[in-house]
């Protein structure tokens, strides 16, 4: 049963509209007194903080997508669009970070996670020492507020580098006051949180059916290891990864089309993925009137649209007719697709193509090359901009190649490669294939560089490894698109974004330590 189809209270701040997130009314916030007087709702408190993930400015659409995928080598859109190029050519500023298309901006998701901050401080200062609620359930309510408090400030620093941190329930008034916090600070702050959150949140075997969507402690353990990839710490990196191989239940899945079948969306090698459901529209969505469907319009993003195709424009109708015939319609968008540079230089050989790389459909070529691991075109279970897909969000195979890096950087080739076959090994048909041998560091750090680009395509990584690796420049610069020019247009200040210009207005502080907004002024 869909963790979405369970009618829930709505918690948490209503009807934003465009409003500046400082702008809040403290109406907006959640009214602890009318809650916590049970364990259901604390708990239902939680749901409502998975609720604001599920945002078009978050994991709902095509949020994160902007920013961790978009402008680099392996997606753009099929044609010109309006909320996918500040970040996909490069043209962002502080105005345009405003610009709310279908709730997508910039400004949207610093809005969304300051809100996950915010009601996380609520539901932690509520739980504490609450005689209404048993220990071990404040342990648990606890620890998953702090996993997604910490989820969201990695998604902070990831995209905005230095930035106001607060743990503690504070009125907007003196939100409105917060300086910039040190990247390095929070994250030394947030790798503690997570480890209290991994230490005490469920396994994915323990999270009822009921309750599918949540995050496990591999989910927190994940996160850590990507932290701690980023500050270089190779050998806690290691650990952590090892811990969730070798202890958690997750498998990889024998093929990788595997992975992304509809029919088996919790499978063994998801560590984490939101819970969607035909028809149930998300809660902070709701009144926004650009918005049809149940608001999860990822899918329909990916899949294309007929009037774009096949590339024999005469044999559009027979094309119409074959998908109507198999319950099916190009009836998405095509605004992320496979860009060119990837399309080209996916290895022919390479199993895991056809699953990223589609330029044929029951016989017809097409103009694009589409993504088939996120689209569904079922009529029935996936209609048009009303999906029940799940959002992956982690896996395994991420971690193992994770832990090649790790083992690479720290002692050299050698025992990484075990790694990394284990990925690579369902990828190719031959042993001669997929088997790597002879490497220096420097070449399976290159080899790296490619294979999470093969293996986690728009998975929301690309973006975050380029920049860790200190190569998105160069990457960007030497690519050729369809018709942008980001390679033209990318500076070295573009590793991270504006803080939008409305948050600035209401709180000038922001500007002491950075007056030049990230590069942007």
């Amino acid at each position: 049963m869909k963790i979405n189809k369970i009618i829930y209270h709505i918690l948490i701040f209503l009807n934003l509209g465009c409003q500046g997130f400082l702008e809040e009314k403290p109406k907006d916030i959640i009214a602890p007194e009318n809650f916590f007087s049970s364990e259901a709702d604390a708990r239902q408190a939680i749901t409502g903080v998975y609720a604001i993930l599920k945002n078009n400015s978050l994991y709902g659409q095509v949020g994160l997508d902007h920013f961790y995928d978009n402008g680099a080598d392996i997606i753009e859109p099929n044609r010109v669009a309006d909320f996918v190029e500040p970040i996909g050519n490069y043209t962002m500023n502080e105005a345009l970070a405003d610009v709310s298309i279908q709730k997508m901006s910039v400004a949207d998701t610093w809005r969304d996670l300051y809100k996950i901050v915010l009601n996380t401080n609520i539901i932690i200062e509520k739980v504490e020492g609450n005689e209404a609620i048993s220990d071990q359930v404040e342990i648990d309510i606890i620890a998953e507020a702090l996993f997604l408090r910490s989820l969201a400030y990695w998604h902070i620093t990831n995209l905005w580098g230095d930035a106001p941190y607060y743990t503690q329930n504070i009125n907007i008034e003196e939100i409105k006051k917060l300086g910039r916090t040190d990247e390095d600070v929070i994250i030394e702050a947030i790798l503690n949180d997570l480890q209290f959150a991994q230490e005490n949140m469920p396994r994915r075997d323990e999270i009822p059916e009921i309750q599918n969507g949540r995050a496990s402690k591999w989910a927190a353990g994940i996160v850590m290891a990507k932290l701690y990839m980023k500050q270089n710490k190779w050998e806690d990196a290691l650990n952590k990864c090892m811990e969730i191989i070798n202890q958690s239940s997750h498998q990889l899945m024998p093929t990788y089309a595997d992975v992304f079948d509809p029919m088996q969306e919790y499978n063994d090698e998801i560590i984490w993925s939101l819970d969607f459901a035909k028809d149930i529209i998300g809660q902070f969505e709701v009144g926004v009137p650009q918005l049809a469907g149940n608001g999860n319009w990822r899918p329909s993003m990916f899949n294309p649209r007929l009037r774009d195709e096949p590339a024999n424009t005469s044999e559009r109708d027979a094309l119409a007719k074959a998908l109507a015939e198999n319950g099916q319609a190009f009836n998405g968008t095509g605004l992320q697709i496979a860009s060119k540079d990837f399309a080209e230089k996916f290895p022919k050989n390479d199993l895991r193509r056809p699953m990223n790389v589609m330029d044929n459909y029951l016989g017809f070529e097409l103009v694009f090359p589409y993504m088939p691991k996120f689209m569904n075109l079922d009529l029935d279970s996936s209609p048009r901009f009303n999906h029940s897909d799940n959002r992956l969000i982690f896996r395994l195979a991420d971690v193992y190649l994770m832990a090649a890096e790790c083992e690479n950087e720290l002692n050299g080739p050698e025992n990484a490669y075990q790694y990394i076959h284990m990925v690579r090994e369902r990828a190719y048909a031959t042993r001669d294939e997929w088997e790597l041998k002879g490497l220096s560091q420097q070449e399976f750090r290159e080899v790296i560089y490619d294979e999470r680009k093969w293996e986690l395509a728009g998975e929301l990584h690309r973006r975050y490894d380029l920049i860790r690796w200190g190569i998105l420049l160069d990457v960007v610069k030497n690519l050729e698109y369809r018709f942008w020019k980001p390679n033209e247009n990318i500076k070295p200040y573009h590793t991270l974004l504006p803080i939008p210009l409305q948050e600035l207005q209401t709180n000038p502080i922001l500007l002491e330590s950075d007056p030049t907004n990230n590069g942007y002024r």
